[in-house]
């Protein structure tokens, strides 16, 4: 098993920076992926960005050129520094923890969710 502690999220106005961070402990793999989803009211749960540990990363159109994912892997931690936020990215935040068994075949871990409101 895997536990994952978020922080970070809270009220922010437009144009504002939050960085998000989470911590993993438990039967932590050294092959494996970590990331963030987020999900509005009302929509599905989307990819925000994720980082191998490897160091690949991947990020999702929509905050191209304002996020940033990064971690630290003596501290199994993973980080989200958001800037020029905007209203659109409220939402409830997971971090995911993904082991890979193989290139198709893994399993998901998910953290409890933390609110990052962004505010007009």
């Amino acid at each position: 098993q895997v536990q994952l502690v978020e922080s970070g999220g809270g009220l922010v106005q437009a144009g504002g920076s939050l960085k998000l961070s989470c911590a993993a402990s438990g039967s932590i793999f050294s092959i494996n992926a970590m990331g963030w989803y987020r999900q509005a009211p009302g929509k599905q749960r989307e990819l925000v960005a994720t980082i191998t540990s490897g160091g690949s990363t991947y990020y999702a159109d929509s905050v191209k050129g304002r996020f940033t994912i990064s971690r630290d892997n003596a501290k199994n931690t993973v980080y989200l520094q958001m800037n020029s936020l905007k209203p659109e990215d409220t939402a409830v935040y997971y971090c995911n923890y993904r082991r890979h068994f193989s290139n198709s075949v893994y399993t998901d871990y998910w953290g409890q969710g933390t609110q990052v409101t962004v505010s007009s």
